[in-house]
């Protein structure tokens, strides 16, 4: 049996866990709206039509922030179709996601959703077909009280409050070919500007995210970055990370290392944004906000937007509902600890997405919802995953990946959580083929006084819950986990995470 090691010391922080990194991303594609968070006429729907089963499940994972309605979708929205009396709402072509668009849950079913959810709002705005205009017209009917057309009009339909939406996001992924309204870095750099000048003149109180690259392959990948942020840095708070992953050619110990992908995306990306700092002379940080991250088998659906042929157009289609399996959980557990070792830059963050597509929960029409495997990773680090993300020293074997070289075989963060007097170390074996000791040595004058420990794995990495089994997988007891003196030990299975929850 291997061994690994790794050293905590409360007085060395990365920085605080802001709550937002437990964000989480709701789009019009597929069945995430639509048979997810809303059917009407189904035995568990409320007075809403919102299912009350997903609702629970949603509070159980522990989301804190909720990126709405797009995503690819957005690029090409009207708002103002998704509110109002239903019966009058005009039915759309969804051009992203070639489906047709009912337009029966908007804007403001969704913010009464994330009051039932108790999440946060974060809404983007559509800067692909639309603009300027649009985006403070959006923003005045969320934020402002009363006193104008816009405002009186979010009355009239029932909702005299003001939502109070802080984080807005500037368009989506404007650097795709693929989006509706697709820019050059110049382009839309001078069109964010533009409109983050106004919605800051209309509410001074907001925080804004622009657009970075879609993914780390992006041609235009760092010069994006560059150029966006010197039109925008003195008006936004963060630019964007987007990054997916999936398993390859059964390259299972490159999958499982995903994490080492997204750190070095993280750290390209602040190189960029300090970059322009420097050519600002600004006291001023930018910040990350990763508002799109996932296990996503994107090679699974090569015609995912056309589900129904090309001349055909979809009403609620079974898009890209992967089932994901240990191995997937692993790996997501590996990109969780990832955010968390970042927590100083990264400080916010929105699982793609949340119900059905790609998502943590599933739902069957008119039946059962269900966790997924990558649902307790997530609810985990949500739960204890607070406080202050800490610096570890990790000592590890190692092991070889075609993709990433040599990895080590054990990764690791851990937080220190004063409210609760803990420390809490979430881990990955990321090696398939044997049970690596984990030693956790205490410095400081923080003493392990209990210790609890739970790990997901299973001798079929490829196993899963779904509708017909859908508690074959859940995170079970570890009890090897032990104090021993200023340390706590714990044995670690082959692609497996584990929890361990040292209280003081």
């Amino acid at each position: 049996m291997a061994n690994s090691r790794i050293v905590i010391d409360h007085d060395f922080t990365v920085g605080p866990v802001n709550p937002r990194l437990f964000g989480s991303f709701v789009e019009h594609l597929g069945r995430c709206v639509y048979d997810g968070l809303y059917e009407p006429g189904h035995p568990l729907a409320d007075e809403n039509g919102f299912r009350s089963d997903v609702i629970h499940l949603v509070k159980e994972l522990g989301i804190t922030t909720i990126r709405y309605p797009g995503g690819n979708f957005v690029s090409g929205y009207r708002w103002e179709d998704g509110v109002g009396p239903k019966d009058q709402r005009p039915r759309r072509l969804d051009l992203a996601w070639h489906s047709i668009e009912s337009n029966q849950f908007g804007l403001d079913e969704f913010a009464k959703w994330t009051e039932a959810v108790n999440s946060e709002v974060m809404l983007a705005v559509n800067l692909g077909t639309r603009g300027l205009e649009n985006a403070i017209e959006l923003l005045e009917y969320a934020n402002v009280r009363t006193g104008t057309t816009v405002s009186e009009q979010r009355a009239a339909n029932g909702h005299p409050e003001p939502y109070g939406v802080k984080m807005w996001c500037l368009g989506n992924e404007m650097d795709g070919p693929w989006q509706i309204g697709h820019k050059t870095a110049d382009d839309y750099g001078k069109l964010a500007a533009q409109v983050a000048r106004s919605m800051r003149k209309t509410d001074g109180s907001i925080e804004l995210v622009a657009c970075g690259s879609s993914n780390r392959e992006m041609p235009t990948h760092g010069e994006w970055e560059r150029v966006v942020l010197e039109h925008t840095y003195d008006l936004v708070d963060y630019i964007s990370c987007h990054a997916y992953f999936e398993e390859q050619d059964g390259d299972l110990l490159s999958f499982l290392a995903s994490g080492t992908q997204m750190d070095d995306f993280i750290k390209e990306v602040v190189a960029a944004i300090d970059h322009v700092k420097s050519l600002k002379r600004t006291d001023k940080t930018v910040n990350i906000s990763f508002d799109e991250w996932n296990i996503w088998y994107r090679s699974h659906y090569p015609k995912a937007t056309r589900p129904n042929g090309v001349d055909e157009w979809g009403v609620v289609p079974r898009l890209l509902e992967d089932v994901y399996t240990v191995a997937d959980a692993v790996a997501f557990g590996g990109l969780m600890i990832t955010l968390l070792r970042n927590a100083d830059r990264v400080t916010s963050a929105s699982l793609a997405q949340l119900v059905n597509v790609i998502a943590p929960i599933m739902t069957e029409p008119g039946g059962p919802s269900w966790r997924q495997t990558t649902f307790f990773p997530f609810a985990q680090a949500s739960a204890l995953g607070r406080g202050e993300a800490l610096q570890v020293k990790i000592t590890s074997p190692s092991h070889s990946t075609d993709r990433y070289g040599e990895v080590s075989t054990i990764d690791a963060v851990a937080t220190y959580d004063a409210a609760r007097n803990a420390t809490t170390v979430f881990a990955v074996n990321r090696g398939n083929t044997e049970t690596v000791d984990l030693d956790i040595v205490l410095r400081g004058d923080l003493m392990a006084a209990t210790v609890t420990a739970t790990t997901l794995s299973d001798d079929d990495v490829y196993a899963a819950n779904t509708l017909s089994a859908p508690e074959r997988v859940t995170p079970q007891a570890n009890d090897t986990a032990a104090i021993s003196g200023s340390s706590v030990t714990v044995s670690l299975p082959p692609v497996s995470w584990t929890v361990i929850d040292i209280r003081h």
